[in-house]
């Protein structure tokens, strides 16, 4: 009685609030789309006892408003155009759940209950077929069972035929059972989410019909299902603990940046007043790693990536990036790891990663056979795409092997990580902004070297960040005192509020602790600004006013001027136009603002313009030249190597000399045309190390090619 009842609410339910929604869903009836989803928060409206009981008694209630979706098809069947078979095929997904649950929080009592859990996909199998009702033929006298129906981890098989009263072989016949396409996915919690020190924790998800094949590795997602449970075995004994998996009821793709993020009303009226601070960017910069001294200009870098550019899709199908990457690269002992994490845990979304124990793959994406796919491969995603729509840091840059580096070029250009492993082809997204950090190649920075010389990373990754800055421990008596005193301030200031929580009766005053603690607390809370920026992220999309768009394109032009000329060092490309784009979108999204002023140009053009000139100027000619960026070559000793290179080849080219110059002959031919004597050794040195030039026997040298 209980059951008629409730497929007549049912009914109802789904004339008054889906009967649009069910025309469209059997006008555009496929085999990837047939089913109805309702919002949970209409069935509140509707009926608050009903929407209790879809969450303590879900597979009742599921099978009722199915029924009932049947059922009302069926009543207009000669208008839809649809088979029986088809109509059996509808299914009904819920939404909107008003609660979930954290993964880690899953526990006893949840079991058999419609909950919603949030996380991000780790791991996808390949979409197969799954048997839902297996039918069977007797081998002795071929009499067919009825369907049996499956559900559960274990297949169930016939063993009793009832036609010879007795216990047969029996075989499965395929053209009469019923299959569904099924997926096992597992999703993982947010990062940004967990407490120092915390490993995420994951659940395996069974997807069947048509949410199969939805999703990819990489993707934020909100998933409804009933949690299910089944018994653990060990050695083919059965265990007392049993393990958890969530039967799928639908998926809910986070489309918008940071949905994650709840800000209330009270909140949103404070972020819009602080965006109309006339010292926001100072608050902003103070607010970034107060307890480092100094580092002004970085720290405001660092804050214009945590807001990005605004990233464009083209008519023409291509895609430019909005997300600012920057590199660090610096002494040890200057910082570079701990603003690397301060970054991170002011991102509304970041994942921290060393590259000196990081793998290509996981960083990017692997195929992986385990358990999990049942023997097959199966795709796991790794930290650059688990970081999308977020940042990345990588530490230790320059401690990562060739390949690995490599692995970074299309993530942080296309944004995509392409994977051809094991049989699976598969592009999954990464749309992180990366921060790197690396130390010099000898450790510290040598004064008398070019330092893009001694940066350990080669011109092909280094050309695809937008900043770089160089962080050098040069003693300064000023800059020394004032650091001591602001370290020392730090520590007095943490050991007075350690005796203060910690010391019974403690001498310590509130005042005197609210006072020591001026000097590193941020001038904007951390879990405000992160709020600020999921705020500005999702609402605020700012474009160039005419003052701005001359004033970059005034910057571009007349530095490209100065390298005007045939033997003239190009100063800035395109890529330098674009990242100060980015940088302008950045910048006026600090302050929510729609419009990118000509101040906020003059402001990216001092930062970009800075860190050009910390590694792209020349030493030699003291001029701005990229291809010390681009390349890994300045102009100056481009043009120099094309010199020597001459001199080898009409020296080796004298009659008796047999294609051989001598090295002593070559310097003093090079001294003789104007070149410095030890420039020359050091480009010698060079060439005989990259294979251009081969040492035949000591001091005798030869091209590689002589042509």
């Amino acid at each position: 009685m209980v059951e008629v009842l409730d497929e007549e609410f049912w009914v109802g339910f789904l004339q008054q609030y889906y009967e649009n929604e069910i025309l469209e869903l059997i006008n555009n009836y496929s085999k990837e789309n047939h089913s109805l989803y309702i919002n949970y928060g209409n069935l509140i409206l509707k009926n608050p006892e009903m929407a209790d009981r879809l969450i303590e008694e879900p597979s009742c209630v599921l099978d009722g408003v199915k029924k009932a979706l049947i059922e009302y098809v069926e009543n207009i069947k000669e208008t839809t155009g649809l088979t029986d078979e088809e109509i059996e095929r509808l299914n009904v997904r819920f939404i909107g759940l008003t609660k979930r649950i954290g993964i880690r929080n899953l526990r006893s009592e949840d079991i058999s209950k419609f909950i919603s859990i949030e996380g991000t996909i780790k791991k996808a199998t390949e979409v197969r077929p799954k048997i839902v009702e297996a039918v069977f033929k007797c081998k002795l006298c071929g009499w067919t069972s009825e369907p049996i129906h499956q559900s559960g981890k274990k297949f169930v098989e016939r063993y009793y035929c009832e036609n010879c009263g007795k216990k047969t072989p029996f075989i499965l016949l395929h053209e009469e059972s019923k299959f569904v396409d099924a997926q096992k996915i597992r999703i993982e919690e947010y990062p940004e989410g967990l407490r120092g020190g915390e490993q995420p924790q994951t659940i395996d998800i069974d997807v069947e019909d048509d949410l199969a094949g939805k999703v990819i590795p990489g993707e934020r997602v909100i998933v409804n299902g009933i949690l299910r449970s089944y018994q653990k075995e060990v050695y083919g004994t059965k265990s007392p603990f049993f393990d958890i998996f969530l039967d799928c009821n639908s998926i809910e793709i986070q489309e918008r940046e940071f949905e994650d993020i709840e800000i209330s009303k009270e909140e949103e009226e404070e972020i819009l007043e602080l965006s109309n601070d006339p010292e926001i960017y100072e608050k902003m910069i103070r607010s970034v790693a107060p307890t480092i001294y100094g580092y002004e200009e970085i720290k405001e870098a660092l804050f214009l990536q945590l807001f990005s550019g605004v990233a464009k899709h083209l008519p023409d199908g291509s895609r430019i990036r909005g997300d600012v990457h920057v590199l660090l690269v610096g002494d040890p002992g200057v910082a570079k790891s701990q603003l690397l994490r301060y970054i991170i845990n002011l991102a509304p979304r970041g994942i921290y990663t060393s590259g000196k124990s990081s793998t290509s793959a996981g960083l990017t994406a692997t195929a992986v056979k385990d358990d999990f796919g049942d023997g097959r491969w199966t795709l796991e995603a790794g930290a650059l795409v688990l970081a999308d729509k977020g940042i990345a840091a990588v530490d230790e840059m320059d401690k990562m092997k060739s390949d690995e580096r490599s692995s970074l070029h299309e993530a942080m250009e296309q944004q995509t990580i392409s994977v051809a492993k094991a049989g699976i082809t598969a592009t999954l997204r990464a749309r992180c902004a990366l921060l790197g950090a690396a130390n010099p190649k000898m450790g510290r920075f040598d004064s008398y070297e070019p330092i893009a010389s001694q940066i350990n990373m080669p011109p092909t990754l280094l050309s695809r960040f937008d900043l770089i800055f160089i962080m050098a421990d040069k003693p300064n008596v000023e800059r020394d005192d004032a650091m001591a005193e602001h370290i020392l301030k730090a520590h007095y200031a943490g050991e007075l509020k350690e005796n203060r929580e910690n010391v019974p009766n403690s001498t310590i005053g509130e005042e005197e602790l609210r006072e020591s603690m001026k000097i590193i607390e941020p001038e904007i809370r951390p879990d405000m600004l992160r709020k600020y920026i999921a705020y500005s992220k999702r609402n605020r999309f700012p474009i160039m006013s005419k003052g701005a768009f001359e004033k970059m394109k005034n910057f571009y032009t007349t530095l490209r001027g100065e390298g005007d000329g045939e033997d003239r060092p190009v100063p800035i490309t395109a890529r330098q136009l674009d990242a100060l784009v980015r940088l302008g979108e950045a910048s006026a999204k600090v302050r929510l603002s729609n419009e990118i002023t000509e101040e906020d140009v003059s402001r990216v053009i001092r930062i970009v313009e800075g860190s050009l000139r910390q590694v792209g100027t020349d030493r030699e000619t003291g001029k701005l030249d990229v291809d010390i960026v681009m390349v890994g070559i300045p102009k100056s000793q481009r043009d120099r190597i094309w010199m020597l290179k001459d001199i080898i080849r009409e020296l080796a080219n004298i009659p008796g000399n047999n294609g051989i110059a001598l090295e002593s002959d070559v310097l003093d031919m090079a001294e003789e045309r104007g070149m410095e004597r030890e420039k020359v050794e050091r480009d010698i040195s060079m060439l005989t190390r990259s294979g251009e030039i081969t040492e035949v026997y000591t001091g005798q040298l030869k091209l590689v090619s002589q042509k």
